[in-house]
Formats: C-alpha cells, sequence, structure tokens
C-alpha cells in the first residue's frame, strides 16, 4: 500500500446518503375542482359527508352529557332533602335533649286474649332500653278482641290498669267505685277516689271538657259523659291523682294528671274492656295524657305506637320524641278540625292500579282519619263498594259466604285456608295517596293485604274494610288497628304532622344521625 487516501468523491456524508433516500407521504393534498357537468366533485361531497357525521355524533354525545348533568343535578337535590331531613331531626333532636326536665317514655303494648293477661306476667313487663325511658307494654288483637292495650299505674299507693290504647279519644277514664253503677269485669279491682282528689267544676279541665255547664252553689264535682260513634257511653267524674312510670333502670317517677273515674258504662263498654279496665286519651285535646305531659314540661307533645303484624306479639308505644326515626318517615300535615282527631287530607285511593273512588271526585281530597281505637279500617261509601265489586270479581275459587256473620264482607275459598298467608298473594294491596313533596316526591300509605284481611273462624276470608257509614263516617276514610299494623306511626303535635314507617316493631331504638343509605349514596356518587 502506497498510503494515499482514497478518491474524496467515494466518500459521502450520513446527511446527504438520508437527502437521497425516497420520503415517506404523510398526507393528501385534495384539490377539488368542478367537473364536467358544472357540478360539484366526488371528492367535496364525500368530505363534507364525513363532516355531517362528526357534527351529528358530537350532538349526541351533547345530548347525553346534558342528561347526565340533569341526573347529577337531581341526585344532589335528593340527597340535599335527605341531608335536610337529617339536619333537621338531629337539631330538634339536640334542641329537645337540651330542654332541662323533658324526657321520653316507652310503653310496650299488649294485645287482648280471650284469656286476659298470661298467667304469672307482670303488668310492668316491658322493653328494657335505656336509663331514660319507662317501660310499659301494648298488647291486643284485631280479631277476635279487637283493639290494644297498654299498662299503666294509677293511684297512691300506684296500682296497675290496663286501658285501650285510644288516639280518637279525649280523656283517660278508668272503672271506679264511686260506688258504680254499671261497670264491666275488668282485670283489675275497681280504682276509688278520694274526696280530695275529685275535681271542682270550676277546674280549667273541668271547663275544657265540658264547657261552661251551669253548676250550682253546692256541687263539688265535675261530672262528665262520653257517647262514642257505637252510641256507648261513659259517665263519671273527673279526678286528679299521680301516675308512675317506671324507667328502665329501675326509679319511679310520679307524674301528676287528670282522668275520669267512669261509674256508670253502658252498651258495648259493658263488654269489651273484658281485658281491660278503661281507655287512654291520646288525641291532640288539651285533657288527653300527652298533652297534660307537655303542658307540664315533661315530655314534648308527640307519641307514637307500633303494632306489630305479627297477630301473636304486640308491639310498644312511646311518650315523648326520643324515638323517632331521623330517616324514612313519611310525613303528611295534621288537619285542623273542631273534634280533636288526627286527620289529613289524601288525593285518592286505589286497589291495586284502579282507583275507587269516582271519575267525578278526580282531584278533591278526602278526609282520613288516624284512630287506634277502631279495631277496622272503614271507606267512604262508594269506594266500598267498589271495592267489594273488585274482590266479587276476583276468582271463581272464591265466593261471598253471606252466613258468615264475622263481617259485612266474607269469602268462602274452594281450598283449604289456615292463615292469611296462603291467599294474600290473590289480592292487591290498598293505597291512599297524598300530595307529592315538591311535585315530585311521592307519599303513599300502603295496606298490604295481609293488614285488611281477616280469617273467621269458618276459615272464610273476610274483609277487615267496612263501609264508613256504619259509624257515622261516611265521605271520610278511618284508619284502623286491622291497617296500623307493621307500621310505627308518630303523631307530633308540636309541629302538626303525622308520619309512619314500615317496622317489624319487635325493638323500639334510637336512629343513628346519619343514615346509612345516605351514607353509601353519598360515597359511590359524589366521592
Amino acid at each position: 500500500m502506497d498510503g494515499s487516501l482514497p478518491p474524496r468523491e467515494s466518500v459521502k456524508p450520513k446527511e446527504e446518503e438520508e437527502m437521497e433516500k425516497p420520503r415517506p407521504v404523510h398526507g393528501v393534498v385534495v384539490i377539488a375542482v368542478p367537473s364536467e357537468d358544472g357540478g360539484e366533485s366526488p371528492w367535496l361531497g364525500k368530505e363534507r359527508r364525513i363532516g355531517e357525521e362528526e357534527e351529528e355524533r358530537w350532538r349526541e354525545r351533547r345530548a347525553v352529557s346534558m342528561w347526565r348533568v340533569a341526573e347529577a343535578l337531581m341526585l344532589l337535590a335528593l340527597l340535599a332533602v335527605a341531608g335536610h331531613y337529617c339536619l333537621y331531626y338531629h337539631a330538634a333532636a339536640a334542641e329537645g335533649e337540651g330542654e332541662e326536665g323533658r324526657s321520653s317514655f316507652l310503653l310496650p303494648l299488649y294485645p287482648k286474649s280471650r284469656g286476659g293477661a298470661a298467667a304469672g306476667e307482670s303488668a310492668t313487663a316491658g322493653v328494657r332500653e335505656n336509663s331514660s325511658s319507662a317501660v310499659l307494654p301494648i298488647r291486643g288483637n284485631v280479631f277476635p278482641d279487637g283493639q290494644y292495650y297498654t299498662s299503666m299505674y294509677i293511684g297512691n299507693p300506684p296500682k296497675p290498669y290496663f286501658l285501650d290504647v285510644d288516639t280518637g279519644s279525649d280523656l283517660t277514664w278508668i272503672q271506679c267505685d264511686a260506688p258504680c253503677t254499671n261497670c264491666a269485669k275488668g282485670p283489675h279491682p275497681l280504682y276509688k277516689p278520694e274526696k280530695q282528689n275529685v275535681i271542682p267544676p270550676r277546674d280549667s279541665y273541668c271547663q275544657e271538657l265540658q264547657g261552661n255547664q251551669n253548676y250550682g252553689d253546692n256541687s263539688k264535682q265535675c261530672d262528665y259523659d262520653i257517647t262514642y260513634a257505637d252510641q256507648s257511653s261513659s259517665m263519671g267524674v273527673l279526678a286528679r291523682d299521680s301516675m308512675q312510670l317506671i324507667t328502665a333502670d329501675g326509679e319511679k317517677e310520679n307524674l301528676d294528671f287528670v282522668f275520669g273515674c267512669g261509674y256508670d258504662q253502658q252498651g258495648n263498654l259493658l263488654s269489651s274492656p273484658a281485658n281491660t279496665d278503661g281507655i287512654l286519651g291520646l288525641s291532640n285535646a288539651a285533657i288527653s295524657l300527652p298533652t297534660q305531659l307537655a303542658s307540664q314540661g315533661i315530655i314534648s307533645n308527640v307519641f307514637g305506637h307500633c303494632i306489630a303484624a305479627d297477630p301473636s306479639n304486640g308491639g310498644y308505644m312511646f311518650l315523648g320524641d326520643d324515638y323517632i326515626p331521623r330517616w324514612g318517615m313519611t310525613w303528611v300535615p295534621i288537619r285542623n278540625g273542631p273534634e280533636n282527631l288526627y286527620s289529613t287530607e289524601v288525593q285518592k285511593v286505589n286497589y291495586g292500579d284502579q282507583q275507587l273512588s269516582g271519575r267525578g271526585k278526580a282531584g278533591k281530597l278526602t278526609q282520613v282519619i288516624f284512630d287506634s281505637g277502631r279495631s277496622y279500617t272503614y271507606l267512604p261509601h262508594e269506594d266500598y263498594t267498589n271495592l267489594i265489586a273488585s274482590l266479587k270479581a276476583l276468582s271463581p275459587s272464591l265466593l261471598q259466604d253471606e252466613s258468615d256473620r264475622t263481617l259485612p264482607f266474607c269469602m268462602k275459598p274452594n281450598f283449604p285456608v289456615r292463615s292469611v298467608d296462603d291467599v294474600k298473594q290473590l289480592f292487591k294491596p290498598l293505597s291512599l295517596v297524598f300530595r307529592k313533596i315538591w311535585f315530585i316526591l311521592p307519599r303513599t300509605f300502603i295496606i298490604p293485604p295481609e293488614d285488611y284481611l281477616i280469617i273467621s273462624d269458618k276459615n272464610n276470608i273476610c274483609l277487615g274494610v267496612l263501609d264508613g257509614t256504619e259509624i257515622g263516617h261516611d265521605s271520610e276514610i278511618v284508619i284502623g288497628d286491622v291497617s296500623l299494623r307493621g307500621k310505627l306511626v308518630v303523631y307530633n303535635n308540636d309541629e302538626k304532622h303525622i308520619g309512619w314507617v314500615q317496622s317489624d316493631c319487635t325493638k323500639p331504638q334510637k336512629q343513628s344521625e346519619f343514615p346509612f343509605l345516605f351514607k353509601r349514596v353519598l360515597q359511590n356518587q359524589l366521592l
């Protein structure tokens, strides 16, 4: 080798090699020119079609997005409503806790039985809930005995008495020896008032109950005479004595209250209280027990009852606002009226999807009365006849049995029936439809078949809904015990509304301040 370098032109820089390589085409330029016939170029038409499709897809995406925004806003509104109720009841409870001296009392409910209270059962048996709750049970059944009762201690020394729970009565009264003219045989000895316990006619409670009657100067007692819808009556005098409530930790609290001392009962009251000694008046009148206790600052003017759906169980009731659930309640306003009844207004009554009210009454509001003193539920005459017509056309296997006098309408099945569970699938629920909240949130009181049907001693299926004309309510709805079962019903006289929620009524409890369902929805949708 001579060490000479190769010719200069034989070595090409790398940049030159890259420039000489063919470059890939990264795009296409479309030039639209008129066609020979003066029309539009097919390239341009295709481009427009692609643009139109893209615009249509964009519009669809925008519409979907708007719906999602609307759904999100609706969800936020519902969560706000739920939060409002939670905060409202939390604030109300906190306010009630801060009021010195106010408390709540828990009273179990007893179903009536043909043999009375169970042998060896104490009249003070009840649910042990917390240290501030009095414990008294509710018992009873709709058929065959009707109504539910609770036990209370009255007098000094205190003695037990069984009282029918009646939200339709103003006055609490017990049978007493004053002496007694006509008294039914109750489970306990007659109450005997002391002379100093008899209320004079000038007492404010006497004036509230009887009005400004012209009593003679020598009169030393306030007489009362109450007639009920079934024409039974109780006559007696007003008395003031102590009522003892026992707290869950065993402490005894004596409360002063006014009640009736009945020495002359007539009609069904001579036989129906076979397992009870009188009536517990729970209306919103000034002389009712809740209002008396509230006027003394002992409780808020609130009470509730929960009657178990199972006929073998009773339930419970409470005085005060500690056991009002803060979630799940449906509330309707109490309608003001002269009779001190717990009434509200409903838009329509349905049997399944069939409206029972006639077309001429569409939009007309109907009065609804919550009355635990009634064993059965009553409908206006037209609604009742329409319901009977629907049941008659129900099934060929169910035919009316007019020989069964248990209730006005009974059907005889062609297959064995032991309980309502065997036939409830053949019937539809009754529903009372109230006005919606903000025109979107429904409010409905649903009565399933098991809460309006009764199995008679003949194993027939009887309707526990009656014609309101029988009790003088031919144009109102009266909800009785048969349809109050399986629900916690609250009567709030402070806020003037009635509320209810489904419940098994086995054990009362204070609800959590922040509902689990609300927490879960909040987590899933917002967090």
